[in-house]
């Protein structure tokens, strides 16, 4: 019998079978092969078929049943095949994964690996991505376009650059993760809200530790919970994150874009995915948490050795103040005694006398140094200032009145300018009205009779800035006097800054007080 397919034939020439393409040339002499990958789909063969059974031979109904046979065996093994390769790229993915996942601690790193690898081509190929955390909710995440044009647009990017896993992962983190929040800012607020919600789904798939497709053709909506409304999709699979039987979160994935089906076959390669993804994150979470907490000690080891430096100058104020009040107590003595004894000669003395000028000038400058060493008797008492809320337009308001009697007899003017609707300063109203006495007091002592004096108060970003400030001082004068040495040490110890400008524009003093309570 004659046959027109070459199926019998053990060698055939080149040319012979039409089937046998270039790079195929081994089939010619390998008759088994040449059947299965060849013969059995070619039309020749069906004719011979056809010539076996019109002759009625015994094989005539036997063959046609081993090829449909062998033709689903191969069907099958290619199938197989196909599988296996899937199943390899998917095991070297989850290793690449892995490793990549290794190399970083920063939660916003791992959260960024994760999303990429979910939504990335060479990995879930999944549209849209949201992750949401059972703690550290401002780290939740949303990956993915928003239309057609995005989604095109970075399918290309990443199809043209050829980028590697740790590639997307680092130029997402980089360059689009504060943008992707923002982006996602209202979905991922509302999924958040819900995922508070102990009955919904979401938790539901939380406690049960396993995953969920949703299809809302199929799921009712009391199970879908309104996820498909936030969403904008019918279909959507829940990922739960534990690690450790703890709860991490849950991972969101949709094909917003695509539209396209999210098979069980996805579900099961995510679930073998989430495992590793929940690890990672609460090491990460765990290794930020223990950032905060070394940092934390490091600012009570800070705060620790400043009351420890702060401790050893209180012990040094209290013996300087302790030697002070013995000093000023030695003084006063002799004072008090010049004083009234100055007094007693000027009572004395007649109206004429040259002497009763500088008598006067004398019981002037002793009441002076009298009341510098009652503020510094009452200063050497207490480390600490007695700060509360006051107001600095009344503390200057009322200097200016204790002083009037004092600054008229000289015929000094007090002009005073205040600035309106100043917030209370943080300060020890007593220490600064002796300050700001002691300031109009040394300038009152320094300027000729007639001279102005102009106080400022103004608001600035560091406090309330307080000044007085005058003309030029005459020759030969100064105001570095021990009133001023103690108002510089009584604002030092409270912080506040306090200077003194002397140029050919005149005389200034700056004292700039605190706003807010310090801590």
């Amino acid at each position: 019998m004659d046959w027109n397919c070459c199926w019998t034939t053990e060698q055939i020439e080149p040319g012979h079978c039409p089937n046998i393409r270039e790079g195929e040339e081994d089939l010619l002499s390998e008759l088994s092969r040449r059947i299965v990958e060849k013969c059995f789909y070619c039309e020749r063969f069906r004719d011979d078929l056809r010539l076996l059974s019109e002759n009625d031979q015994p094989l005539a109904r036997l063959v046609p049943f081993l090829v449909e046979s062998l033709r689903d065996q191969k069907n099958q093994i290619a199938s197989m095949a196909g599988s296996l390769d899937s199943r390899n790229q998917q095991i070297s993915f989850l290793h690449e994964l892995g490793e990549v996942l290794q190399t970083t601690m920063n939660l916003d790193e791992v959260l960024s690996v994760a999303m990429t690898a979910i939504t990335a081509g060479k990995g879930f190929g999944m549209n849209r991505t949201f992750l949401l955390l059972t703690e550290k909710s401002q780290h939740n995440l949303g990956v993915g376009p928003q239309n057609q044009q995005e989604a095109w647009q970075t399918w290309e990017e990443i199809e043209h650059h050829n980028y590697s896993l740790t590639e997307m992962a680092s130029q997402f983190f980089n360059t689009k993760l504060k943008a992707e929040k923002a982006k996602f800012h209202d979905i991922l607020s509302r999924l958040g809200t819900l995922l508070t919600q102990e009955g919904h789904i979401l938790n539901q798939v939380l406690r049960r530790h396993s995953p969920l497709l949703v299809d809302k053709r199929i799921h009712t909506n009391d199970e879908d919970n309104g996820l498909s409304e936030i969403l904008g999709v019918d279909s959507y699979l829940i990922m739960p994150l534990v690690s450790r039987n703890r709860p991490v979160g849950v991972i969101l994935a949709d094909n917003y874009v695509t539209r396209k089906a999210i098979t069980p076959h996805d579900l099961e390669s995510l679930e073998t995915f989430g495992f590793t993804v929940a690890f990672a994150i609460e090491r990460a979470s765990l290794h930020e948490e223990l950032q905060e907490k070394v940092e934390r000690l490091e600012e009570v080891n800070e705060q620790l050795l400043e009351q420890q430096e702060q401790i050893v100058r209180m012990e040094k104020l209290a013996l300087v103040g302790e030697i002070t009040s013995s000093i000023a107590h030695s003084i006063r003595n002799p004072l008090v005694a010049i004083g009234g004894f100055a007094r007693t000669l000027l009572r004395r003395s007649d109206a004429d006398d040259p002497l009763r000028e500088r008598l006067q000038s004398l019981i002037t400058a002793a009441q002076q140094l009298d009341d510098v060493l009652n503020e510094v008797l009452t200063s050497s008492d207490s480390l600490y200032p007695a700060r509360d809320q006051w107001d600095v337009n009344l503390l200057v308001y009322r200097v200016s009145e204790e002083l009037a009697e004092r600054l008229a007899q000289r015929g000094v003017l007090v002009r005073l300018d205040l600035a309106q609707n100043l917030p209370m300063a943080f300060i020890d109203f007593r220490q600064i009205t002796f300050c700001v006495r002691t300031i109009i007091i040394n300038l009152l002592d320094s300027l000729p009779d007639g001279s102005t004096v102009t106080v400022f108060t103004r608001l600035l970003p560091e406090g309330i800035l307080l000044e007085a400030c005058a003309g030029q001082l005459p020759a030969g004068h100064t105001v570095s006097g021990l009133g001023i040495m103690v108002c510089r040490n009584l604002l030092e110890k409270q912080g506040i800054p306090f200077t003194i400008t002397n140029d050919d524009q005149g005389i200034s003093f700056r004292i700039t007080v605190p706003v807010e309570r310090s801590e």
